[in-house]
């Protein structure tokens, strides 16, 4: 048995502070021999249920405790000074038993939500509230103990220990000792310390606050810590742990203190004491309300009896019986309050016009999830599998994702917490830790290395890359590691870092509903980044192993599209549309998806993904499930085959004649994983829960289930009649499936959104892009590209008019109207006050009209001037150059008008006076007429884009006779063998020095149709780099690039136009 145990031991979820991940501080604890340790981040839990089970799982006891903040008086009151007395002091709670979790949860929780002060502080008088079961150690150096000792106050420390000792019971405080031979002030205190024990006859404990694993870990540490900071290694005010704060052997520990072993075997003393047990895997669903207080699962079956005729005009014996098994199986396993739950928040949003998708991942193959309202896909027609939604076979919580529109989720959350009450209700966290990339520059930041070499090394990472594959498969890496001791010191400490915690945030969609008060499981706090959001602590895996109900609610940017299109359709022709009723056989639809017009449609618009379109030529939903499936890495090698096999232009072709059912509707090619387990059930006799293990086993690659899975699914098909050779071939279908299968519920229903986007797009196309604009308003790049789009279908995209224009973009007859809110320098508040004034009187009869009736402040010099270049006021018959030149005149005549209309005086030129709205009240000087380039140089610089025209139609004779090929296609390219031509105006260069010494740039250039980046290297950028200038016309010949997810062209030959 170990003589010591760690009582104060820090993870990296204290957040740049700790440096250890759970699972290898768990390991480091067993090879030590330790039977116990304890977890004490700073302030938080956040990361004990994961360390409770790892701890679990290596035969180690958990000890669940924190080192909290103490307040010097209320933890409410943040007016406590300006440095850390007098904001808080350091004390380590360690839960003796369920009790002290409990009442640890409920600290963690005050301090976070009531007592944040530069950390989350508790007070003394709540520790007296929530103290039992709980043992508590005064603290490190920073605690209030030994900073009384340090300051020579003993008789007060004595006091602080004795309150201690009355708060949480005399056997339920020690005194915690640390001597680092570094920090001088440890050692000044150490012999006080060990007096203060004898006087107050309070025992102690040892401890090493240890914040990394190993003694080399130190340096790594001191780069976490500049990160923290802000500041670098070599900073003369860096904060650094300068002693050792590794995780130490019991044998380390009980030498170093070997002048007091027994507050080295009090640690295992207070270990024995500490029992808290937590039930993980249980399920601790909420209570649906139901009416007239129904039990959940009458009600359940109500719902199906009384909305099946809305699914079924005929009911068949296929479908009762797929109900009776369902509601069966939901029923055993005790989840009806879930379906109820999940049906009631859905079909709220719905009747509020708020869109839900037609489902997500599995679920939608629940035919019960189809008839109440969950999702909009009949299982037994598109042939979902229930079982791969809920195996009757495996006891695990069912999972229902939903997809609502993204801009109303927060009215889904706000409808859970009334419904449930905001204590049942929360957001969950998550934390963002340091990948591969960020941790290089990070670290490099941290060591004062320069830039551009640090994004130079992190950028030869590539795309989903870890920094060990990275160093292995990286032949350029690999070299720079061995000759640059730069790139060797970072990527040292990078590797260490990769993967440790670095931020709290909120989870995008994770929401969690608990039939008791969440605070009796799980710690809560406000989120870092909005201080009126609620989150757990806990995130979201440790939610599920308690039990809890967790939700995802993805709002997902295309249901947005497709409500603000319904809801424009609306107010144009006073047509309802349900979009979940359209035809999903439309001639009208499939003809957009055969040309491959898909800008804007779900899932189809990537050029890759047009150019199998073009191939496919679909004709039916189906095609577009497939290619949802198999347009992914992996499978996609398959699509060439798929549609050459639907053209009859290759055979279709199966092992054995009973595969052909299973697999025709896909010519043959296995696409779905539900395709797995019917040829599973069907070929060797497995029921579908089995055959769901089946699936489950092959993903996960281990060869002992692998081996016995084969044996199981050859003897089965042998059985049913097929020969073994067959059997072995068909079982090798089976591994692929882990790599490429898709979920078949899940395709389907992205399938429908993608239909859905296409069918409105080609029934109400000016509706639809409308509601494209506003959804992709923040991106310049691809609003200049919809504007193309516009051009090629006929739709003409108008400049802002100060009559006409809302704050967004609409709809005017069969054009769309830019709105008044994409001009930059023009907020929401005079936009506001420009519409509210037109609607209530009228339209603006002339530009003295505008100025005398908007008063509002923040019509000023700035906003005017942006109005007037956009082209805003154009409508009055004034040349944009003339209002510029009469500007503070305009202004002034502003001031006059407001000060006026403050003192509620007749008018601008005196009682009685009436302003005549026709004439011409200020005089203005006339001015020349702005050219064509300064207006369209005005709307790049005001609106982000061209919308009246773009330069490169001034040079379009020229650019045809170039014969380029569109930048969009170039960017859906695969290969890099051609060359391309293309054609475009450069929007921005960024020139640098190679480690050789020769200037070389990155340039962007754009064509009609989209931006791509040129590669100009350094013989081509010296002997042309006068054309490399911001808004050039030129021809741009060059090979492709592909490197880190992104395509550029190096150039060859370029040419002025």
């Amino acid at each position: 048995m170990s003589k010591f145990v760690h009582l104060h031991m820090h993870s990296h979820y204290s957040l740049l502070d700790g440096m250890s991940k759970i699972p290898d501080l768990v390991k480091k604890i067993k090879s030590l021999g330790m039977e116990s340790v304890a977890l004490t981040d700073h302030g938080n839990v956040y990361g004990m249920i994961e360390f409770y089970k790892e701890c679990r799982k290596a035969g180690i006891k958990p000890i669940l405790g924190v080192e909290a903040y103490i307040a010097p008086g209320d933890h409410k009151d943040k007016s406590n000074g300006d440095n850390d007395e007098g904001r808080y002091r350091h004390l380590i709670l360690l839960a003796e038993n369920n009790t002290g979790w409990k009442n640890i949860i409920q600290l963690v929780t005050a301090s976070y939500m009531d007592g944040f002060y530069y950390k989350p502080r508790m007070s003394k008088a709540l520790l007296r509230q929530y103290s039992e079961g709980i043992i508590a150690l005064s603290g490190c150096l920073g605690g209030e103990v030994s900073q009384l000792v340090l300051g020579n106050r003993f008789d007060e420390a004595v006091g602080v220990v004795n309150e201690y000792k009355e708060i949480f019971g005399k056997d339920n405080f020690y005194i915690e000792i640390q001597r680092h031979g570094k920090i001088p002030e440890t050692v000044a205190i150490y012999n006080k310390m060990i007096e203060l024990s004898k006087v107050t006859n309070t025992k102690m404990v040892v401890t090493s606050d240890s914040h990394y694993l190993e003694s080399e870990d130190k340096e790594t540490h001191d780069i976490l810590l500049a990160i923290q900071t802000g500041k670098s290694v070599n900073h003369p005010k860096k904060f650094t742990l300068v002693d050792d704060f590794s995780v130490k052997s019991a044998e380390a520990m009980s030498e170093k203190y070997k002048d007091i072993s027994e507050a080295v075997s009090n640690t295992v003393l207070v270990a024995n004491r500490c029992n808290v047990e937590i039930e993980i895997g249980r399920v601790l669903l909420p209570k649906f309300e139901t009416p007239n207080n129904e039990k959940s699962e009458d009600y359940l079956r109500k719902l199906v009896e009384e909305n099946i005729s809305k699914r079924y005009k005929v009911v068949t014996d296929d479908v009762k019986d797929r109900i009776e098994f369902e509601l069966g199986v939901i029923e055993k396993m005790g989840y009806p309050d879930y379906f109820l739950i999940v049906q009631d928040f859905i079909n709220w949003a719905k009747e509020r016009g708020i869109v839900v998708g037609p489902g997500r991942g599995s679920a939608a193959g629940s035919i019960v999830s189809y008839i109440i309202g969950i999702t909009d896909l009949d299982p037994i027609r598109y042939e979902l599998l229930f079982e791969r939604f809920l195996n009757p076979d495996r006891n695990e919580m069912p999972d229902i994702d939903v997809d609502i529109t993204d801009t109303r989720r927060d009215e889904v959350f706000a409808y859970l917490e009334q419904k449930y009450g905001q204590k049942h209700v929360a957001h969950i966290i998550t934390f963002g830790t340091m990948a591969a990339r960020a941790a290089i520059r990070d670290v490099g930041r941290a060591l004062d290395i320069e830039y551009s070499f640090c994004d130079s090394l992190a950028k030869l990472i590539p795309f989903g890359f870890n920094l060990t594959k990275a160093l292995e498969s990286v032949d350029e890496l690999k070299n720079l590691y061995k000759t640059d001791e730069r790139a060797k010191r970072i990527l040292d400490s990078a590797q260490r870092l990769e993967g440790v915690a670095r931020h709290a945030s909120v989870h995008a969609c994770g929401t969690v509903i608990s039939a008791e008060p969440l605070t009796n499981l799980v710690p809560l706090q406000f989120s870092p980044q909005k201080d009126d959001v609620v989150v757990t602590q806990f995130e979201m895996h440790a939610i599920e192993d308690l039990g809890l109900l967790k939700m995802d609610l993805l709002g997902l940017k295309n249901l947005t599209i497709i409500e603000n299109t319904l809801r424009i359709i609306k107010e144009r022709t006073s047509e309802v549309l349900d979009i979940s009723k359209i035809p999903l056989d439309d001639a009208k639809t499939f003809k957009l998806l055969q040309l491959a017009d898909t800008t804007g449609v779900f899932q189809l618009e990537s050029g890759g993904m047009r150019r199998y379109l073009k191939e496919l030529k679909p004709t039916e939903l189906e095609d577009i499930i497939v290619m949802v499936s198999l347009y992914r890495p992996g499978p996609m090698d398959l699509i060439p085959s798929y549609i050459r096999r639907k053209h009859g232009k290759e055979e279709s072709t199966y092992l054995h004649p009973k595969l052909k059912p299973i697999l025709e509707k896909t010519y043959g090619i296995g696409v779905y994983q539900e395709q797995m387990m019917r040829i599973a059930r069907d070929l060797a006799g497995y029921s579908l829960a089995e055959a769901d293990k089946l699936r489950k086993a092959i993903g996960k690659k281990i060869k002992k289930l692998l081996d016995e899975q084969q044996e199981k699914l050859v003897s089965g098909m042998i059985g049913n009649g097929i020969s073994e050779k067959t059997a072995k071939a068909i079982w090798e279908l089976f591994p692929p499936f882990a790599r490429y299968g898709f979920n078949r519920s899940h395709a389907a229903c992205y399938a429908v959104i993608a239909y859905q986007t296409a069918w409105l797009k080609a029934s109400y196309p000016v509706a639809f892009m409308t509601a494209l604009f506003n959804s992709d308003s923040g991106d310049v790049e691809r609003m200049s590209f919809l504007i193309g789009e516009c051009k090629k279908m006929g739709i003409q995209v108008l400049p802002p008019d100060v009559n006409k224009s809302s704050a967004s973009f609409e709809t005017e007859q069969d054009n769309i109207r830019f709105g008044l809110e994409g001009i930059k320098n023009v907020g929401h508040n005079i936009v506001q006050a420009i519409i509210d004034e037109r609607n209530a009187g009228g339209e603006f009869l002339s530009f003295n009209d505008l100025i005398t009736r908007v008063t509002h402040k923040d019509l000023n010099k700035k906003s005017l001037e942006s109005l007037i270049k956009s082209g805003t006021f154009d409508c009055f018959d004034i040349e944009r150059n003339t209002l510029l030149t009469n500007l503070e005149d305009i202004i002034s005549y502003i001031r006059e008008v407001r000060k006026e209309s403050s003192s509620s005086q007749a008018g601008l030129f005196g009682e009685g006076f009436t302003f005549n709205q026709g004439s011409t009240a200020l005089e203005l000087e006339p001015a020349p007429p702005a050219d064509a380039k300064d207006k369209l140089a005005w709307e790049k610089e005001l609106l982000g884009l061209y919308v009246s025209e773009h330069p490169l139609q001034l040079a379009a004779a020229k650019i045809a006779l170039a014969q380029p090929t569109p930048i969009k296609d170039i960017l859906a390219e695969k290969s890099n063998v051609r060359m391309y031509r293309l054609a475009g105006m450069i929007s921005s260069v960024k020139s640098i020095i190679t480690k050789t010494g020769k200037p070389m740039a990155f340039v962007k250039i754009e064509d009609t149709t989209g931006t791509m980046e040129l590669v100009i290297f350094s013989d081509l950028f010296t002997a042309y780099q006068s054309l490399f200038v911001e808004g050039k016309i030129m021809v741009v010949v060059g090979k492709l690039s592909f490197r880190n997810g992104s395509t550029s062209l190096i150039a060859d030959k370029v040419k002025e136009l």
